[in-house]
């Protein structure tokens, strides 16, 4: 077997893992509109605030974002400008792709996931929760989804450089 077969495979398991997570992620929408029409309900129809409920959208909505950044990037559902991009071969894209990857998004979530380790391990140190009476006391689980999705955005950016790399290596010739 050669590179590109075992290179686009391994790609294949890291894309089938963010699609598990874009897939899940997203039921976090439904969520999130269900609570914040409960909320708006319960606040002009019926007199009835509640911080802890307000606060769940913040947190769903951060974690729609944060969760679903990965599985964004997977189906290309980013914002692009694509000038240059969208009339470049096959060969120039991967490229493009390749460098990206390499060059800026690896690098910046490496950056993310060490500048946040610590940010993250005092909240948990701290059990940090809200700062508003009747908040939600989970403050540290919302901060440790900033390393995950570091991490999910490493994980596609390995997927995304290696079927760059699948498509910049030659293709072995069968014929003997």
């Amino acid at each position: 077997m050669g590179a590109v077969p075992l290179v686009t495979r391994f790609a294949d398991h890291l894309d089938q893992f963010a699609n598990r997570i874009g897939r899940s992620t997203a039921w976090l929408s439904l969520g999130l509109v269900l609570v914040t029409f409960g909320v708006v309900v319960l606040r002009y129809l019926f007199g009835i605030g509640s911080i802890a409920l307000q606060e769940s959208i913040l947190y769903l909505h951060a974690s729609l974002f944060l969760l679903g950044a990965a599985y964004t990037l997977k189906v290309d559902g980013h914002v692009r400008v694509d000038i240059f991009y969208r009339h470049l071969s096959a060969r120039g894209r991967a490229t493009v792709d390749l460098l990206g990857a390499l060059l800026l998004l690896l690098p910046v979530c490496g950056f993310l996931l060490w500048i946040s380790w610590d940010y993250v391990a005092s909240a948990w140190a701290l059990r940090e929760g809200s700062r508003e009476t009747g908040g939600l006391p989970y403050v540290y689980l919302l901060k440790t989804l900033i390393p995950v999705a570091a991490g999910l955005l490493i994980l596609q950016g390995i997927s995304q450089a290696l079927r760059s790399l699948a498509t910049l290596l030659p293709a072995k010739d069968h014929r003997a």
